[in-house]
């Protein structure tokens, strides 16, 4: 698993249902016990700053239009994780750079 890959994962709380998340975690903590995720959804809103929308394809794994959502960064346990869906193309990860920078006040 590496960063860039979309898994399956099911978050506690009100987020419970099992569904796509993206690594954010740097490639460089490969052997730490928990992973940095980004939730994703197919309910699509309107939030540009902060939600990254990404069209099904090949690489991606996806089934249906979703939404990467830069305000629901998680960490899990590496066990918790399933399997890797696909991986997000270079481009949405450079917009999705940019929002993180922004979301979190470091732009």
């Amino acid at each position: 698993m590496k960063r860039g890959d979309i898994v399956a994962v099911a978050t506690p709380g009100d987020f419970g249902k099992a569904r796509p998340a993206l690594v954010v975690q740097s490639d460089l903590f490969t052997e730490h016990p928990s992973v940095a995720l980004l939730l994703m959804s197919s309910e699509i809103v309107n939030a540009p700053l902060i939600r990254i929308k990404v069209i099904p394809s090949e690489q991606n794994g996806l089934r249906a239009p979703s939404q990467i959502a830069v305000d629901k960064m998680f960490t899990v346990r590496r066990e918790k994780i399933g399997s890797i869906i696909g991986h997000l193309e270079d481009e949405i990860m450079v917009s999705l750079n940019r929002a993180m920078l922004v979301f979190l006040g470091l732009a």
